[in-house]
């Protein structure tokens, strides 16, 4: 029962020690995202090892938007034109992303921005852990 305590406590001790996603950080938002994992409410975690799709993340400061784009081994993407409308607010403390399209609107909070990890929590309270997306070539 030792080593479960002592990972407990490790965990509580570098969740304490992220920093805050602050408004200078936001623009770390740009740019390819490859999900690792989902963790569900219940600490189960699904991981995802291979993706076939990444997400694009453009935003300006104001508004902005996010797609799914397939990687190609040339290093260039497919696409096609479906893409999710974003704001980035400020909610007490807590910085959100605001999704829209024509047939839902939806939020995620940001959990932590760093310039290679991305982690999004939506209302259901999963948690999305996403890291900086780096192509493959072959040469």
């Amino acid at each position: 029962m030792k080593p479960f305590y002592y990972f407990l406590l490790f965990s509580v001790a570098l969740i304490s020690c992220q920093e805050k996603v602050s408004p200078e950080s936001i623009s770390k938002i740009n740019g390819y995202w490859e999900i690792q994992k989902v963790q569900l409410p219940d600490g189960q975690e699904k991981e995802y090892n291979i993706n076939e799709t990444v997400d694009y993340i453009e935003w300006n400061g104001k508004t902005g938007y996010r797609k799914k784009v397939k990687p190609q081994f040339d290093g260039k993407f497919l696409t096609n034109d479906e893409l999710e409308s974003i704001q980035i607010k400020d909610s007490s403390g807590v910085f959100q992303i605001h999704y829209k399209t024509n047939f839902a609107q939806w939020s995620e909070d940001i959990l932590v921005l760093t310039d290679s990890i991305l982690v999004l929590k939506n209302r259901q309270n999963l948690e999305y852990h996403y890291k900086r997306f780096k192509p493959i070539t072959i040469q």
